[in-house]
């Protein structure tokens, strides 16, 4: 039950390969096989290279779908008008438990990868490219390759370049999170919108993509993007990778033409001939119904316009004998343990989501979904980054295709199939890395704080949500909508502060006894009264 996908599963073609050429021949395109297979590769000019992204309609695969011609003109634009030399990056932090497509990629055919970021870092005169991945397997093979074409981070040398390797987390392939990392900060996101491109690695001008999307353009700047436009469909040309695992016989990686039925992808894999659902995008995507997998097609707008997403390229059927709401609470659940811990919405809204779920499928009736809509309504757009938007997405996508099986958990005793647990998954809840002054385990996650409001004192003055948004939000009614929180280990300077300055002296923080986090560098323990007058006092 919910096993976790290997580095490198089967990976098959449909049709003519093109990033999947020589897979074939070898487990592992090295630099002379690559050279055979795929030829050499000139240098081409930035304009150039925009107009050739643009006409192929080249858009990142990592999920957004943002269009690379644009990304390009931002960065040149951005490092002309300030004087800075800009820097490349190669997002391959494939961090979701149900996608291997770039994880494929790197081990396979890392030079594909290296020949589009390379082109971009000649086109914007860059002389910094990293690629940042998350697994051992996808480290060595990325390595390997740049002591191949003799590329390192030695001082003076035409172009540095590096891995950078971070945990394996949901929030670490957000490219927030890479480019803090790369700048010796925690892979987590930063807590504000950032843009890349005007303010990347360095605070310079910075181009990340996702690792497909380089290979991607490198394929095109070789053939050309009259011969890339001969396959798949007219305005969404060439081919896309697809994960496709979940209730199949044999979990894969599929390289596929776009406007291929979808029904053909999952019957490769082995899917049942009626699914239940299909899950599109991955655990940030959406579900489609049995009926809806026959219109759909493998394409961006097809996907969208069906309901579903492409997303991250994540495929993932389930069969009529398990229970979907089931199924999705088991990712409800890890997606509430991938939090940073960063920001209430994701801290406390997506435990409270995946609660409201569990709620449903213990017979909490109508208003229990009603909750959860809420709740999922709420988290949306006030994270740091896009996990609780694309959480939510997933959570009211459940509710949205599971018509039947919700009203029989709502309004009767439950749809009476078992959870088989066939969606994959890591183990959850593991603490990011590489924290500066100190250990994760000792920076994230609850400390052995928690925070009360006094509900006779609060007036509602809303000074708590600003100072400590990662625990306080207001409701529609100003005052805040939870009573008691965990204090997050790296909130607890905020958290002292909420408490002195709150005009009505209605907040205090008492030691969690249940808690088994180590007691050192907490909070001093307050009693309710005397900890408001002293605190009070400092104001």
């Amino acid at each position: 039950m919910n096993e976790a996908l290997p580095d490198v599963p089967e990976v098959r073609v449909v049709g003519l390969p093109q990033l999947t050429s020589g897979f074939d021949l070898v487990e592992r395109l090295d630099l002379p096989m690559h050279l055979k297979v795929h030829g050499p590769l000139e240098p081409v000019g930035g304009e150039q290279l925009a107009q050739l992204a643009e006409r192929i309609n080249l858009k990142g695969r990592g999920g957004a779908g943002f269009p690379f011609h644009k990304k390009l003109r931002s960065v040149a634009e951005s490092a002309i008008k300030r004087g800075i030399r800009p820097v490349v990056v190669v997002n391959g932090s494939e961090d979701e438990p149900a996608c291997r497509k770039d994880t494929v990629l790197i081990n396979r055919a890392p030079h594909l990868i290296l020949d589009g970021a390379l082109l971009v870092a000649e086109a914007l005169g860059a002389r910094q490219l990293v690629v940042g991945v998350t697994r051992e397997s996808t480290q060595r093979s990325m390595e390997a390759a740049l002591a191949e074409r003799g590329l390192g981070n030695r001082r003076g040398a035409a172009i540095r370049a590096r891995v950078q390797r971070n945990p394996v987390r949901m929030v670490t392939g957000a490219a927030a999170s890479l480019i803090r990392s790369i700048d010796g900060g925690p892979a987590i996101p930063p807590g504000r919108k950032v843009s890349a491109s005007q303010n990347g690695v360095g605070g310079a001008p910075t181009l990340l993509s996702n690792a497909e999307t380089f290979a991607q353009l490198a394929i095109a700047a070789r053939i050309g993007a009259e011969r890339y436009g001969n396959t798949g469909l007219y305005d969404e040309p060439g081919t896309v990778m697809l994960t496709v695992s979940g209730a199949v016989t044999r979990p894969m990686v599929i390289e596929a033409p776009t406007g291929v039925p979808l029904r053909y992808v999952l019957q490769l894999a082995g899917a049942p001939p009626v699914p239940q659902g299909v899950l599109t995008g991955g655990y940030h995507g959406k579900w489609i119904d049995a009926a809806t997998v026959d219109e759909a097609i493998v394409s961006r707008n097809s996907l969208d316009a069906v309901g579903g997403a492409l997303g991250a390229g994540a495929i993932l059927p389930i069969s009529q004998d398990t229970c979907p709401l089931g199924e999705s609470l088991q990712v409800a659940k890890w997606l509430a343990e991938e939090s940073a811990g960063q920001c209430g919405p994701c801290y406390l809204g997506l435990p409270a989501a995946a609660r409201g779920m569990e709620d449903i499928m213990n017979g909490g009736g109508p208003a229990a979904l009603e909750a959860l809509k809420q709740v999922a309504k709420n988290v949306k757009r006030r994270g740091a980054c896009s996990h609780p938007d694309g959480s939510a997405m997933f959570l009211e996508s459940t509710i949205k295709a599971f018509t039947d099986d919700l009203a029989a958990h709502v309004l009767g005793n439950g749809c009476g199939r078992p959870v088989e647990g066939v969606l994959p998954l890591f183990e959850g809840g593991r603490a990011p890395t590489g924290i500066p002054g100190g250990s994760a385990q000792e920076e994230t996650g609850p400390s052995r704080q928690k925070i009360y409001v006094d509900w006779t004192l609060c007036r509602g003055h809303g000074l708590c949500a600003d100072l400590l948004p990662e625990v306080f939000e207001l409701g529609a009614d100003g005052f805040p909508t939870v009573a008691q929180a965990p204090v997050p280990r790296y909130a607890e300077a905020k958290a002292l502060r909420a408490v002195r300055r709150c005009p009505a002296l209605a907040l205090r923080i008492e030691e969690d006894t249940r808690s088994i986090a180590p007691a050192r560098n907490n909070l001093p323990v307050l009693s309710q009264g005397r900890g408001r007058r002293a605190l009070g006092s400092g104001r």
